[in-house]
């Protein structure tokens, strides 16, 4: 089969045409990749900003629509022909290890789950089915950006009626985030990025103001624009600035910063101490606490019901051939949450 393979960081993809797959073993399900998504995560694989990669050569992905193709023994959770998201953070099931693959006699790794391949082994866990009434293409969006950046403001903000929030980073987490938040009917939705374009779709999406990050005193805008800080601040820009900067703009006496991001190994973020005393909360988000198997029916009923509108949120179109120049589209910050068609004549509405 084709894959995309990471033979060492730093570099470029590899594609390959004759990736080998081994049996599938207790707890694995093959599925054949219909669309996969296009997450900050696998860029920083690919530059070597997550640390020593001791798995090389791997395949990368984590996100993603499939169609079962084959199940392992024991795995009761699907069955084959079932059509599935896949994505990282792990649910119901077996706890499988990923497949160990080969290429003209090198082994390559695979961890629980990856995308980046016409066919991939999974782990039991991994999968949930698709529900109805969402198009293939969407549900790429099931797999990560929705669970984690709808996760973390349903599952952990909670966010009370008419509040100040603002959203740091307008790619598909922090996008998701907006949407999500916009449900609890906040008095100020502020969006900020430094790219317009992601700050006019912020707008379109629903946010109450567009502040660019590049401009200059922007937090001082934040705080004087809110009166003091924002109740609940997201933070998806992905580097220690911006949890930084999120933090700053909540205000003192309760307000609340939560940060999706995960910076590059090594790196710290430094916070004034004097602001816990003064009331000022800031916390992580694994996932957005999200339960993939009741969370993702959540998230496609609300979408079925014309509350999250996350079919704005999907940018560009790449085929598998093309996955370098997505990453480098994502590293130029041209796109929000790319496509990747790797075997779209499955999908029944493609053409």
């Amino acid at each position: 089969m084709k894959a995309a393979v990471l033979f060492k960081t730093g570099e470029l993809l590899t594609l390959v045409d004759n990736l080998v797959a081994p049996e599938l073993i207790s707890g694995q399900v093959k599925v054949d990749i219909i669309y996969t998504g296009l997450c900050h995560s696998q860029l920083m694989e690919v530059k070597g900003l997550r640390g020593e990669d001791k798995y090389l050569p791997h395949l990368l992905g984590h996100e993603a629509v499939a169609k079962v193709k084959e199940i392992g023994p024991q795995v009761t959770k699907v069955q084959v022909g079932d059509i599935v998201v896949l994505g990282w953070i792990k649910g119901e099931g077996l706890d499988a290890p990923g497949g160990i693959y080969s290429y003209q006699g090198t082994k390559i790794n695979a961890g629980g789950v990856t995308t980046f391949s016409q066919e991939s082994i999974v782990s039991e866990n991994r999968v949930v089915k698709l529900p109805a009434g969402i198009p293939y293409k969407l549900a790429i969006l099931l797999g990560c950006a929705l669970p984690t950046g709808a996760g973390l403001v349903l599952n952990q903000l909670k966010p009370q009626h008419n509040a100040k929030i603002a959203v740091f980073g307008l790619g598909g987490i922090g996008l998701s985030a907006l949407i999500t938040a916009r449900l609890f009917k906040p008095n100020m939705l502020i969006a900020v990025d430094i790219e317009p374009k992601k700050l006019e779709l912020a707008g379109a999406l629903g946010a109450t103001h567009c502040i660019n990050a590049q401009d200059e005193n922007y937090l001082e805008q934040i705080v004087e624009l809110t009166q003091g800080g924002c109740d609940y601040t997201i933070e998806a820009g992905g580097t220690c600035s911006s949890i930084e900067d999120a933090f700053t703009a909540v205000k003192e006496h309760g307000g609340q910063c939560i940060f999706a991001s995960h910076p590059e190994e090594g790196a710290t973020i430094q916070l004034e101490p004097h602001a816990f005393h003064r009331g000022k909360q800031i916390m992580g988000s694994w996932g957005g606490s999200s339960h993939p198997d009741t969370d993702i029916p959540k998230l496609v009923e609300l979408y079925n019901e014309h509350k999250l509108p996350f079919e704005k949120l999907l940018s560009d179109s790449y085929s598998l051939d093309e996955i370098n120049q997505a990453l480098q589209d994502l590293d130029e910050r041209k796109i929000t949450r790319a496509l990747i068609a790797v075997n779209p004549q499955l999908d029944p509405d493609n053409g």
